[in-house]
């Protein structure tokens, strides 16, 4: 799966080592990759009151696998297609997140995984998040995606539905479980690996880049 497309650079430093982000196609809202990206974005609800609610956890793994599908399928599109975009790259990531955190939540609210997990995940996104003042100071608002970022969100998507499906019984089932928490203690721990090459490269902008000013320009 595609990871967190939000993390674009505003401007590109004089400097080899920090990657670029791709060039948008187009600046158009209402294409396929867009409106699957909706999609998806509408299932997030549907998942937490189907999990929660009447706990009909067959239909809540189903609108896992359906978001999972319609993820693979938009960056497909997006790439063939030229259909890249920038609300595109800012949709894509927001849904992952909101379905990492609404399967975490309803998943530990209902005992399936331990809160230990919940806080790790957070506490990532939350120096993640105190990294974006320094960013901004230097004309950036964030930083382009490390694939093993992407492996990191590849693994927790997948995690969490197993996890679930490992609570139907006993038997396959079992193997579902021991898979999730596979992912997931991988993908937790590429997770935060990520966030130490993010502030790896937020360093190196920070002493190489010069400040900007209130007007946008280099001081």
């Amino acid at each position: 799966m595609r990871m967190a497309r939000v993390d674009v650079v505003m401007r590109t430093p004089p400097h080899g080592d920090i990657p670029e982000a791709n060039p948008w196609d187009t600046d158009r809202f209402w294409t396929v990759p867009n409106v699957l990206s909706i999609i998806r974005l509408i299932g997030v609800p549907a998942f937490l009151w189907l999990a929660l609610g009447p706990r009909l956890d067959g239909w809540a793994v189903g609108v896992l696998a359906v978001a999972g599908l319609t993820d693979w399928l938009d960056g497909r599109i997006a790439r063939r297609w030229h259909q890249v975009s920038r609300i595109g790259q800012m949709l894509d990531p927001i849904a992952d997140r909101l379905y990492i955190f609404a399967t975490v939540i309803a998943l530990t609210l209902r005992n399936v995984i331990p809160l230990w997990l919940v806080i790790l995940l957070v506490a990532r996104d939350v120096c993640m998040a105190c990294l974006v003042p320094a960013l901004r100071t230097r004309g950036f608002t964030s930083l382009p995606v490390h694939f093993v970022g992407k492996a990191a969100t590849f693994c927790l998507l997948y995690s969490f539905p197993l996890v679930l499906l490992g609570h139907f019984g006993s038997g396959g089932w079992t193997v579902c479980r021991v898979l999730g928490w596979a992912f997931a203690v991988w993908g937790t721990a590429l997770y935060w690996w990520a966030f130490f090459l993010y502030l790896a490269q937020t360093i190196h902008i920070v002493r190489t880049v010069p400040r900007m000013d209130s007007r946008g320009e280099q001081s």
